[in-house]
């Protein structure tokens, strides 16, 4: 049996793939009105996209409740994760284990020596107080994912909060991964005053409103300074034309949104207690995806049933025993667990 390599979910080009649940994209699809924008914005193809993203950022502005002078726009998260560790390159850098791969990429590529605080499984891989303590003058960089991909944690608000406060005290630049946050009860509002002026909160379209190939992301940036640094940064055009319509055409659809965390909500728990069912150890999560444990190969397996999981083997303190699922339609994930069921019990 061939082995997966897996370097990121949704590589669905070369394999036979009835139902991806690698990639945690809103199952809901790509929105109406978005569909529809980028479809009108085909005249604007033949001219250069705005390189400010001036009324896409307006419209972030406004539906953030954040300045625009703060606001960064970029060609996907992926794009301004780089960017920013380009543009405030740093010695060194502390991150947590598991977590999104890209973030070493990018800072190792740009000189940056990691540090990495150890999420234990004992501890169902949530973020614990004693993170505080290796938050030191000494650390000018550091990266939290909430919800933390793989794991789908988010830290207690308070300790956060704690966490934001001491990385202003010692000069440490805070990195606040937020792209999965409008998956999560609140969206993760209650994140929002605890920001700081040393802190950069990343958000993309990308999973929310299910349009990866767009590519949009943005950065809400601390003070108007980290922004016009972060701006400098990367290509000139760095969002397309239709990206920036599709983004206008995301903000306006509120209901979209309510829509989709109601699904979630509803849609893990099925999974999670499915997935208990079978014996197997599902961690607690707050997105759109579940981490669970079970035996090696249970991702080949399933693969020759058409579907395909996110093999977690290539996280840094996972191994091949890890997956991760996306929540999907109730359709899509009554047929994740009766595939399942024919792979445990046959």
């Amino acid at each position: 049996m061939a082995i997966l390599n897996q370097v990121h979910g949704g590589n669905v080009f070369d394999r036979k793939v009835k139902c991806d649940f690698s990639a945690n994209i809103n199952p809901l699809g790509m929105p109406l009105s978005v569909r529809k924008a980028v479809l009108d914005s085909v005249p604007l193809w033949e001219h250069y996209p705005d390189p400010d993203c001036t009324a896409l950022r307006k419209a972030i502005a406004d539906h953030e409740s954040f300045p625009a002078a703060q606001i960064v726009c970029g060609n996907g998260a992926d794009d301004l994760i780089y960017r920013i560790a380009s543009a405030f390159s740093c010695q060194t850098a502390l991150l947590c284990a598991p977590t999104f791969g890209e973030y070493e990429k990018a800072l190792t590529e740009n000189g940056c020596k990691i540090f990495r605080f150890s999420l234990l499984e004992s501890e169902d891989f949530r973020l614990p107080p004693d993170y505080l303590d290796r938050l030191s003058a000494s650390v000018p960089f550091a990266v939290l994912c909430t919800p933390n991909n793989p794991t789908g944690q988010m830290p207690d608000t308070e300790l956060l909060s704690r966490i934001i406060r001491r990385c202003e005290q010692n000069g440490t630049l805070l990195l606040i991964d937020g792209c999965f946050l409008d998956f999560t009860e609140d969206g993760g509002k209650q994140l929002y005053p605890l920001l700081r002026q040393n802190c950069i909160l990343l958000k993309a379209f990308t999973k929310s409103h299910a349009i990866p190939g767009l590519r949009l992301g943005y950065a809400l940036c601390g003070t108007p300074e980290l922004a016009e640094t972060l701006r400098k940064q990367g290509q000139y055009w760095s969002v397309s034309a239709p990206a920036q319509a599709a983004g206008i055409a995301a903000l306006k659809d509120t209901g979209y949104l309510r829509q989709t965390q109601k699904l979630i909500r509803c849609e893990r728990a099925y999974l999670s207690h499915a997935l208990q069912n079978m014996g197997m150890h599902v961690f607690p999560s707050d997105s759109n995806f579940l981490l669970f444990r079970h035996k090696p190969g249970l991702a080949e397996t399933l693969l020759q049933d058409g579907i395909l999981i996110r093999s977690c083997a290539n996280f840094y303190g996972l191994d091949e025993r890890f997956y991760r699922i996306a929540v999907r339609t109730h359709l899509e994930n009554e047929h994740l667990v009766q595939a399942l069921r024919r792979s445990l019990f046959g």
